[in-house]
């Protein structure tokens, strides 16, 4: 029997208007007021029971070294503390590196970076097992550390082997280039700070099975690793992930270690297991977006237009390939930006040091390999005089050239969205505007200088491991006429769900509050790909579309033959059915008419994204479906004494296609920009000299708040429908805004040029802090950064008399600004090659099949 929910509108209101917030509307997040309430339910909010045990790990405080011994009696004997696990009680597997080996759930020998896990301690709460962690006897043979991208260059260190990509004759175009220039540019690498750190909580099941709750990105990955590391076939682990406070990569594989543990602890004992890492411990422990080091030398005709270009991209990997290839591989990708090569040559290094393995982070490579081709065109534009949004327009892909990896530019529309921006935002009348007063200011002595920049984004759409681009989707009808949806796809807070859900409304014409999304779980949608490479939409709204189409073909067929009708002539329409002129049904009541008559009501779904194809062994293919495209243009001031800056207004044009919820979209687009625009100027990971992150709280490391907004911010999207056939002709949002945040960069390097009358680029560093500022500026005035006064040593030698000797009060490391960029090399192993041969780990990688290839974008 059918029932209507005092919840929904009756029928007869729903007959007459349309269905609410179907797509194209700006729906609310489906967790909005449970946000804004407070009472959404993460996981470490979930009620345990009475027993549950609490982990802490033990970690390594050396990056590089053997472990002799480790006395973990005191540990034992701690209060509450039930049980300690080292590496040789580890019962199966003991690697859980996400695509190649090199990943040891704990350290057997070598310690390889400070904050790897040595032991585990099973505690009756999370405070005591904290402190019994810091009880522990643990003796080292200290082990050269490798903690640069130079040293790991210099000594030809790396985790995976070396890539090129080749096109044309790339040393004849510079050799034969009227004008040549070469450059370099250092970047740092950013700590994902999502609001809820990494957890998990594990239950064992009454069949031996294990029951996950995660705060992951990929629960099918957390489920085959948790069921590896426990010897459990994959059926026995079932993932649940209902939602995360914040991702942004920093949860694709960072956080199975956590999960694993607790499962390997919930099966030993049979109870209940809780681990959550504190914002400290998480900042040490897991892997940050790639410390990349960059050069280029580019040929160029007199008018400035690239003839070719040499590149190569460093990236500091950390002890462990983790996602570092595919990473590296898309900095490579995306080191043209929206730029045209004639002839390129680009080599990739994956740089291996004793730290931190650094994993995936929103743009996956691709904006380290981007702001190489913006710091390039601005090098261009001072170098030859011109205006730097010239450089760029004259160097823009046109539509049936290809890229230097083989993919055809196809509906290239940035031309058409750098000019509107251009147009809208007054970009011509402000640059002569800022120019005139950059001239009054220098002849008035003033301090402060005005730069403004105008820059596009081209990034590619889609896992470049082919077999990731594919999504699975479960759909279910109630005879009441509310829709149940489970789809592959995690909510980071991106808005997905609601998202899907405006989907599954929209394929049968009624409310999207009769439709309900529920927590992603590999029981439901198994072998899910990660929710990653700004694919979440595109290929788990496919996919469940696909569920809806197989459930209204079933309607239509059975309809058709039980009015006598054609299939063509019966509609969903507002909330109804209309069978032709002879009848017309509440959707409810189409839905009941059908269950009575045996009509399964429920469908799965899949997708696969078409098209896309790339031979590594050739460096060519056509990796992504399509480009999301955009345009930003920030006018920033600096004060020339100090190195402080103000964002004074940004403009943004993005191209979201048709936009299935543009609230949401401009949600997205404004929290990447402000992202990239910390990674860019404010947020800087700074490591010792042994190895240990000093910044590492939020004390002395510094996200953007609402005071570093722009002063005046306008977000627009560009109307204009997909060529390519994604759902409903819409663009990925979740990584290319991020990239948006150039311009701000751009621009303080604009203002700092002013000092040099745009003749000279300065050599300003990323993050492109107040000091960093104030650094470009004193090398554009031809002064020293260095203090002329003597140092008072005495002093100094009375301040750190005493301290230890791991201190971090006097950091020997090289601070970004003063990295050396090394020579261009071929590696020994790869000496006089263009492409590297896949190893067999690729085709038979050491791990469960299911896991292969590689979990990569």
């Amino acid at each position: 029997m059918s029932h209507h929910s005092s919840l929904f509108d009756s029928y007869s209101i729903r007959r007459v208007r349309p269905p609410k917030n179907k797509i194209g509307t700006s729906a609310k997040h489906d967790s909005a007021i449970s946000h804004v309430m407070g009472t959404a339910t993460y996981v470490d909010d979930i009620a345990k029971p009475q027993g549950t045990l609490h982990l802490a790990v033990g970690k390594s405080s050396h990056a590089h070294a053997r472990v002799l011994s480790m006395d973990l009696s005191a540990v034992r004997d701690a209060d509450g503390v039930v049980d300690v696990l080292s590496f040789k009680d580890l019962p199966a597997q003991t690697d859980i590196g996400a695509v190649f080996d090199g990943e040891p759930l704990m350290v057997d020998d070598i310690t390889e970076y400070v904050g790897q896990t040595l032991f585990v301690v099973v505690a009756t709460s999370h405070r005591a097992a904290k402190k019994a962690a810091t009880k522990a006897v643990v003796e080292y043979e200290t082990l050269p550390a490798v903690l640069s991208i130079d040293k790991a260059l210099e000594q030809e260190l790396f985790v995976r082997p070396s890539h090129f990509m080749k096109r044309g004759d790339a040393a004849t175009a510079l050799e034969n280039a009227p004008i040549r220039i070469e450059g370099h540019i250092h970047m740092r690498g950013q700590e994902h700070f999502y609001l809820e750190g990494q957890v998990s909580y594990v239950v064992p099941c009454d069949d031996g099975g294990l029951e996950v709750y995660t705060s992951s990105q990929h629960p099918s990955e957390v489920q085959q690793l948790v069921a590896e590391v426990t010897d459990l076939p994959f059926h026995a682990v079932n993932t649940v992930v209902r939602r995360m406070g914040g991702g942004f990569g920093g949860k694709e594989t960072q956080a199975a270690a956590w999960a694993c543990l607790c499962g390997i602890i919930a099966k030993r004992h049979n109870v209940p297991v809780s681990m959550r890492l504190d914002r400290q411990d998480d900042m040490v422990v897991t892997g940050k977006r790639h410390e990349f080091a960059n050069r280029y030398e580019v040929g160029l005709d007199e008018s400035g237009r690239i003839l070719g270009v040499d590149m190569q991209l460093a990236g500091l990997c950390g002890y462990a390939p983790d996602l570092s290839d595919a990473i590296v591989d898309r900095a490579m990708f995306h080191c043209d930006n929206a730029y045209y090569y004639p002839a390129a040559h680009v080599a990739g290094h994956r740089c291996k040091t004793h730290t931190v393995s650094n994993t995936a982070y929103r743009g996956f490579g691709g904006p380290q390999g981007l702001m190489t081709a913006e710091y390039m065109m601005d090098h261009i534009a001072y170098t030859l005089g011109q205006d730097p949004l010239q450089v760029r327009l004259a160097n823009l892909y046109q539509d049936g050239q290809s890229t230097h990896y083989g993919q055809t530019i196809e509906h290239f529309d940035l031309a058409a969205i750098m000019t509107k921006l251009a147009d809208d935002c007054d970009y011509d009348d402000r640059r002569q505007q800022i120019l005139e007063a950059n001239q009054k200011a220098a002849a008035e002595g003033s301090d402060k200088r005005l730069g403004l920049a105008l820059t596009p984004v081209k990034f590619g759409i889609s896992f470049t491991v082919q077999t990731l681009n594919q999504a699975g989707a479960l759909v279910h009808i109630y005879t009441d006429g509310s829709i149940h949806l489970n789809h592959g796809g995690t909510e980071m807070g991106q808005g997905l769900y609601i998202k899907i859900a405006q989907i599954v409304a929209n394929e049968f014409d009624v409310d999207l509050d009769t439709v309900k999304v529920s927590a992603t779980r590999t029981d439901k949608v198994p072998n899910t790909s990660p929710t990653a490479a700004s694919s979440g939409t595109d290929i788990n709204g496919k996919a469940a579309q696909n569920a809806c189409l197989n459930i209204k073909a079933r309607i239509l067929e059975f309809a058709a033959e039980h009015f006598d009708v054609a299939q063509e002539d019966i509609r969903f329409e507002k909330n109804h059915v209309y069978i032709g002129d002879k009848e017309t049904l509440t959707f409810a009541e189409m839905i009941q008419l059908s269950y009575q008559n045996r009509i399964s009501l429920s469908s799965t779904g899949y997708y696969k994204t078409p098209k896309i194809f790339y031979d590594r062994s050739k460096a060519w293919g056509r990796p992504f479906f399509y480009f999301a495209l955009g345009a930003a243009c920030a006018e920033v001031e600096i004060d020339t004494l100090t190195g402080e800056y103000k964002v004074l207004r940004c403009d943004v044009l993005h191209d979201a296609g048709q936009s299935i919820n543009p609230a949401i979209d401009i949600g997205q687009i404004e929290g990447g920009f402000v992202q990239g625009m910390g990674w860019l100027t404010a947020e800087e990971l700074i490591w010792n000299d042994k190895g240990k992150l000093a910044s590492d709280s939020p004390a002395n490391y510094k996200i953007p708040t609402a005071h570093d907004l722009p002063k005046q911010w306008n977000v627009k999207l560009y109307d204009r429908k997909n060529e390519e056939q994604t759902i409903y002709n819409s663009k990925a949002v979740g990584e290319p805004p991020f990239m948006l945040a150039a311009s701000v960069w751009c621009a303080l390097n604009n203002a700092v040029a002013s000092l040099g009358d745009y003749k000279n680029n300065p050599e300003l560093t990323m993050p492109a802090t107040p000091e960093a500022v104030l650094k470009a500026v004193m090398r554009m005035q031809g002064t020293s950064w260095d203090l002329k006064t003597k140092v008072d040593t005495d002093t100094v030698d009375s301040l750190v008399k005493g301290a230890e000797e791991n201190s971090d009060l006097f950091n020997e490391k090289a601070m970004p600004q003063d990295v050396r960029h090394a020579k261009d090399i071929d590696p020994k192993e790869v000496e006089g090659k263009q492409t590297d041969n896949q190893p067999n780990a690729i085709e038979h990688p050491n791990v469960a099949g299911a896991r292969g290839p590689a979990h990569s974008e």
